[in-house]
């Protein structure tokens, strides 16, 4: 019997994303983004910390350039990335929100031509103009409300393209330091969060008056709901994503991994979201692109 644990494991991490972004648009309309990353960063990063105790890792001693890059990767990535990609899920939902996370892959993939050398096949090319192509078909989809098209989808799209643009330059950054040093994957997240949430601080003080606004109703079943969601995006996800790299292909784990827009689709059906056949063809278009990004 054929071993398929970290094709599972990769599924499975993006059936996670693809839930708690559905959870993570409706939190939104209650609680900013800003803050909200905050909650989610620091849930996952005490739940990494405890994860470092009870498995008695110890605290890695690492040269002061893989740390550098792992900072400004999380700052990018995590605090600037993951703000503006809840910005995103606020103003176009979970379903389109998503499909701006295939553009991360290939974006990455021209980042890392220019800044890392690392050479395109055709297929690679191919597979960057079926993404575009995908994304494009989806989020210029109109909708029955059209003050909701010119005005948040407006919002929406820029958010989403600039959530993108920071995961690729963050992934391109998280490489530089994995591929050069010798990085245990718990300890290298650890940095990466510290120094996501870290950055957003400056920014929530300058902001405090929207935490005390009224709307905000604070309950024991409110934080339960952010807890078990950044249990599941962040801290299971990305260990899941960890095992998928560790028992399959980085091609196919990657591959596996950003099929989260095809988990959107029956759960925005079964929360009564009309999904038409062109979204349909648009994710899968953009699925076969990043695809073939992995091919030889």
């Amino acid at each position: 019997m054929l071993d398929f644990k970290g094709e599972f494991a990769a599924l499975f991490a993006a059936l996670l994303w693809a839930s708690s972004s559905v959870v993570y648009s409706r939190l939104g309309q209650q609680i900013s983004p800003l803050f909200l990353n905050f909650i989610k960063g620091a849930i996952a990063l005490f739940l990494l910390l405890l994860t470092a105790i009870l498995t008695s890792s110890a605290i890695p001693n690492l040269p002061p350039t893989p740390v550098f890059f792992l900072t400004i990767s999380g700052i990018i990535g995590i605090g600037f990335g993951d703000t503006v990609f809840f910005s995103s899920l606020k103003y176009l939902g979970a379903r389109r929100a998503l499909l701006f996370e295939t553009l991360a892959p290939p974006l990455a993939a021209i980042i890392a031509l220019i800044f890392l050398k690392e050479s395109l096949s055709v297929y690679s090319w191919l597979g960057i103009v079926l993404t575009l192509i995908g994304v494009a078909s989806v989020i210029s989809e109109r909708t029955s409300n059209q003050d909701i098209f010119t005005i948040n989808l407006k919002l929406g799209i820029s958010f989403g393209l600039l959530g993108a643009i920071a995961q690729a330059v963050g992934a391109v950054l998280s490489r530089s330091a994995l591929t050069d040093f010798n990085l245990d994957p718990l300890w290298s997240t650890q940095i990466r969060l510290l120094a996501g949430i870290a950055s957003l601080i400056p920014l929530l003080f300058s902001q405090r008056h929207q935490l005390k606004l009224p709307s905000l109703q604070w309950s024991w079943r409110l934080v339960g709901i952010i807890f078990i969601t950044a249990f599941a995006s962040t801290y299971l996800g990305i260990w899941l994503q960890q095992i998928s790299l560790k028992f399959t292909a980085t091609g196919v784990a990657q591959t596996l991994s950003s099929t989260s827009p095809l988990f959107v689709l029956p759960i925005a059906a079964f929360l009564k979201e009309k999904i038409t056949p062109r979204a349909v063809i648009g994710v899968f278009i953009a699925l076969s692109g990043i695809a073939l990004l992995f091919l030889p």
